[in-house]
């Protein structure tokens, strides 16, 4: 799949420019730091930085997405978030080789519960992702067991197939 990533994050990063742009210029506008970088756990559990538009306020601090309080996301951040642009800065992650398009999404280090339940069902030993089963199945790191469990299944499943459709559903996921 390795193959289909490079395709698909080079093409992404060439043909989305113009909007990398644009989100760029909206942001700064904002906040004055577009990008946020942030310290995550990848193949291996070995550690990367993971890039994305920044969506929240400077300072806020580093936890998961679903602890954090809704009044630190800014109001370009708000519709980034919606709109899951604010992930299209991974593209280059995947073309360096720290992701995948398809995979687990990449857990922070503080989140030992996750890391645990994906330790014991070998989840580090394939690329963190940018989307895959969880995601397109609502399910997130507030419930970290069925989490791994699904990861588990998604890499145990893991077709050209299976790469695609992930890829598909995310796209024209209903809201």
């Amino acid at each position: 799949m390795r193959i289909f990533d490079i395709v698909i994050s080079l093409s992404g990063i060439l043909l989305l420019t113009p909007i990398f742009v644009i989100i760029t210029l909206l942001i700064w506008l904002d906040t004055k730091l577009p990008f946020f970088l942030q310290e995550r756990v990848g193949l291996n559990k070995k550690p990367f930085l993971l890039i994305k538009f920044r969506t929240m306020k400077k300072n806020t601090p580093s936890v998961g997405t679903h602890l954090m309080d809704n009044s630190a996301i800014t109001k370009t951040g708000n519709f980034l978030r919606k709109t899951k642009l604010d992930e299209l800065p991974q593209l280059w992650n995947v073309l360096s080789g720290d992701m995948s398009i398809v995979g687990p999404r990449p857990c922070l280090f503080n989140q030992r519960k996750l890391i645990s339940e994906r330790k014991k069902r070998g989840i580090f030993k394939v690329r963190p992702g940018i989307t895959g089963l969880s995601q397109i199945s609502g399910i997130n790191m507030k419930t970290p067991t069925l989490l791994a469990k699904t990861d588990q299944k998604m890499i145990k499943e893991m077709s050209l197939y299976n790469y695609f459709y992930y890829i598909f559903k995310t796209i024209f996921k209903n809201n």
